[in-house]
């Protein structure tokens, strides 16, 4: 069972947040759009590494 202390893994969401909302603000000036579908693959994209991760660590 994983430590919820030392699982750092749930940090990858908010850090490609953190990335589509850079992104984003660099895209504003070509479409508001743009800005919100960055956020949104900075969150999918988040997702699917803590996936990886979650599972890599459960095979262990």
């Amino acid at each position: 069972m994983t430590n919820k202390k030392y699982d750092k893994s749930t940090w990858a969401i908010g850090g490609t947040t953190l990335i589509g909302v850079g992104v984003g603000f660099i895209l504003l000036k070509e479409s508001a759009l743009l800005f919100v579908a960055s956020i949104c693959i900075g969150i999918g994209l988040g997702l699917v590494i803590t996936s990886l991760i979650s599972r890599e660590k459960g095979q262990k």
